[in-house]
C-alpha cells in the first residue's frame, strides 16, 4: 500500500493455532481479520514524511468459517510534526537496500556475473581465436597452392551463410521490436540513475517506460523496414503492420484479460476506463505513427546489405546433426549462462515488484544488466560457429532463439518464485503474476534475441571477410 508515494508494511489479520489432544486430531487453526488500524504520520508543513501502520489486536472478527459476515471498519490517524526535510525522506528506505548484508549479496551478485564473463571471454579468446587463426591459415595456405581441395567446416558453405531467412517479414518485425525494447530499457536506466523521476513511485516508473515505449517506437519501425528492404521485401506495409503489433498485441490482448479478472473480482488492480482510453490515444496518436514514420524512412534509406560472399542460386543441404546440436538443446546451453549471470540479482527484482521490499539500487541493477548483454552476446557467437563448422548455415533464426533464450529461463524462474518464495494464491493473483511476467519474458525474448541477432552477425561477416571466397 502507498500513501503520497510512501509504501506502508502492515497485517490484515492473524492466525491462531489452538492445541487439541482429543481423538488425535491435530492443531485447530483460527482465521482473524483486524478491523482497525492506526497511523502515525509526520509531517513537514504541508508535505507528508513518515507514515506508519498498526493494528489493534484487540479488535477481530473470526472469518474461520468461511460465511458472509458484515465487518464494520474503523481507523484512527495521529499527526506529529517533525523537522526532516521532504528531501529526505526516502533515506530511511534507502539505507535498507544499503545495509551490509543486502550490500554483501548484491556484490556477490557482481562478482558471481564478472566471473562469468570472464570465464566465458578467456572461452573465446583461447578457442575461437585459436581455431579460426588455424582455420585462416589452412585457408590461406589451400589458396596459394592452388589444388583443388575439398572444402569443408565453415568455408564450405560461403555461399548459403548470408542466404535470407525463411519468414524474412516476420524476422525483421522480431529484430525491429528487440532492437526498440533495448533502446527503451537503457533510457530508462538512465532516467533512474540521474534521478529525472522519482524512483520509488511505481506509478513514475510505469509511466515512464509507457512513454519511452512510445517515443522509441519509430526505431522498430526503421530498423524493421530497413532490414526488410535489403532482403528484397515488397509488402513494407504488412512488416511495419507486424512490427507495431510484435509487443502491443500479445501485451493487449494480455491486459485485457487480466483487467477484466480484477473487474469481476471488484479489484483495485483494474485500471478505470479513462486512464485505458489515455493509454489507447498514445498509442493511436504517437505509437503507431512513429512506427509508420520509421517504416517509411528505412524503406527509403539507401543503405544495402553488405555481404562479404556472393550467395549461390540454390542452398546447400545440410547434413544430418547431432542431438546436442539442434535447436531447442541450443538454446539451453544459450539461456544457462547468461541467467546464471543475474539470478542472485532476480530475487531483489522480484520482491520488489511482487512483494513488500523497495528496491532502490539501480547502479547495481544497470552493470548487471551489461553484464546480461556482453554474456548473450559471447554465448551467441560461439554457439554460430560450432554451427557453422558443422555446415549448417541456417544461423540467422537461431541466433534470435538462442539469444532469447534467456527469457525462457526467467519464466521458469517465475515458477519457482511463486513456490517457494512467494505467499500469493488464489485466481487473480496467480493470474496477475504469470501473465504480466509472461509479457515481461516475451519482452526479454525480443530484446536479448536481437542482442544476440547482432553478435552473430558481425562476427560472420568478419571471418568471411578475412577469406578469399569466389
Amino acid at each position: 500500500m502507498y500513501y503520497d508515494d510512501l509504501p506502508i508494511w502492515g497485517f490484515i489479520g492473524k492466525i491462531e493455532k489452538i492445541l487439541r489432544h482429543t481423538h488425535g486430531n491435530g492443531p485447530e487453526l483460527r482465521y482473524y481479520l483486524f478491523t482497525h488500524v492506526h497511523f502515525d504520520i509526520s509531517y513537514n508543513g504541508d508535505k507528508i514524511i513518515e507514515i506508519n501502520v498498526s493494528t489493534d489486536p484487540l479488535r477481530t472478527v473470526d472469518i474461520t468459517d468461511g460465511d458472509e459476515v458484515a465487518v464494520e471498519f474503523s481507523y484512527s490517524v495521529k499527526w506529529k510534526e517533525t523537522r526532516i526535510p521532504f528531501e529526505r525522506r526516502m533515506e530511511k528506505y534507502s539505507r535498507y537496500s544499503f545495509l551490509p548484508q543486502h550490500l554483501e549479496i548484491h556484490w556477490f551478485s557482481i562478482i558471481n556475473s564478472c566471473v562469468t564473463v570472464l570465464l566465458l571471454t578467456g572461452f573465446l579468446a583461447t578457442i575461437l581465436m585459436r581455431v579460426l587463426k588455424n582455420d585462416f591459415i589452412k585457408y590461406a595456405r589451400d589458396d596459394e597452392t592452388g589444388e583443388e581441395q575439398e572444402e569443408t567446416g565453415w568455408k564450405y558453405i560461403h555461399g548459403d551463410v548470408f542466404r535470407f531467412p525463411r519468414h524474412a517479414n516476420l524476422f525483421c518485425a522480431v529484430i525491429g521490436t528487440g532492437t526498440q525494447l533495448l533502446f527503451m530499457v537503457l533510457f530508462v536506466f538512465a532516467l533512474a540513475l540521474i534521478g529525472v523521476f522519482y524512483p520509488y513511485n511505481r506509478g513514475a516508473l510505469l509511466t515512464a517506460t509507457i512513454v519511452l515505449y512510445a517515443l522509441t517506437s519509430g526505431i522498430s519501425g526503421y530498423v524493421a523496414s530497413n532490414m526488410y528492404r535489403q532482403m528484397g521485401g515488397e509488402k513494407w506495409v504488412r512488416n511495419v503492420s507486424l512490427t507495431g503489433c510484435m509487443f502491443c498485441g500479445p501485451m493487449f490482448l494480455m491486459f485485457s484479460f487480466l483487467n477484466t479478472v480484477a473487474i469481476a473480482y471488484r479489484s483495485t488492480a483494474a485500471l478505470p476506463f479513462g486512464t485505458i482510453c489515455i493509454i489507447v490515444v498514445i498509442w493511436a496518436l504517437v505509437t503507431f505513427p512513429l512506427t509508420v514514420l520509421g517504416g517509411i524512412a528505412g524503406k527509403n534509406s539507401k543503405s544495402e546489405f553488405d555481404a562479404p560472399c556472393r550467395t549461390t542460386k540454390y542452398p546447400r543441404e545440410i547434413p544430418k546433426l547431432p542431438w546436442f546440436r539442434e535447436t531447442i538443446p541450443q538454446m539451453m546451453m544459450a539461456g544457462f549462462l547468461p541467467f546464471s549471470a543475474i539470478y542472485i540479482e532476480l530475487y531483489y527484482i522480484f520482491a520488489s515488484v511482487w512483494g513488500h521490499k523497495v528496491y532502490t539500487i539501480y547502479s547495481i541493477l544497470f552493470i548487471v544488466f551489461i553484464i546480461l548483454i556482453i554474456v548473450t552476446a559471447f554465448i551467441c557467437v560461439a554457439l554460430t560457429y560450432f554451427q557453422l563448422a558443422a555446415e549448417d548455415h541456417a544461423w540467422w533464426w537461431r541466433s534470435v532463439f538462442c539469444g532469447g533464450s534467456t527469457g525462457i529461463f526467467i519464466l521458469g524462474y517465475c515458477f519457482y518464485y511463486y513456490e517457494a518464495r512467494s505467499d500469493m494464491s488464489g485466481f487473480m493473483q496467480t493470474s496477475f503474476f504469470f501473465g504480466y511476467m509472461s509479457i515481461i519474458c516475451y519482452g526479454f525474448f525480443l530484446m536479448l534475441g536481437n542482442v544476440g541477432f547482432r553478435a552473430s552477425s558481425l562476427f560472420v561477416k568478419h571471418i568471411y571477410k578475412a577469406i578469399k571466397s569466389d
